[in-house]
């Protein structure tokens, strides 16, 4: 286990096997079906309250609840890790180019901003 930061462990541009997991769970979080499954995890903890069940069943949504929970803080911090570390490599990017451009040449700096910014993406 290392402490690395999690976009510097696979190099550039190479996802491991987490960064697509997470990837694809994030995906998944920001969907309308997540949501609704979401509501219906609130309502089903609601409707157990009012309903007067067992406090077994009680203690059940609740943790059920608190798991969601933990599991959406841990994807929410990795994916703000990973769009830092995107926005610091954009931004370092644009500072080489525009020191290269100062100096009059126009190289490797000015591809790896095309690169960063994923101009060859939008085509």
């Amino acid at each position: 286990m290392t402490l690395d930061h999690p976009s510097e462990k696979g190099g550039s541009g190479r996802l491991g096997r987490f960064e697509k997991l997470a990837e694809l769970a994030s995906n998944f979080t920001s969907s309308p079906f997540f949501s609704f499954l979401c509501v219906l995890l609130v309502a089903g903890f609601v409707a157990i309250h009012v309903a007067h069940l067992p406090i077994a069943w009680q203690h059940l949504a609740g943790d059920a609840m608190a798991a969601v929970s933990l599991l959406l803080l841990a994807l929410l911090k990795n994916s703000e890790r990973r769009a830092e570390h995107a926005i610091q490599r954009k931004l370092d990017a644009i500072a080489t180019a525009l020191l290269e451009q100062q100096e009059g040449e126009w190289g490797k700096a000015h591809r790896e901003l095309a690169e960063a910014v994923g101009i060859e993406e939008k085509e």
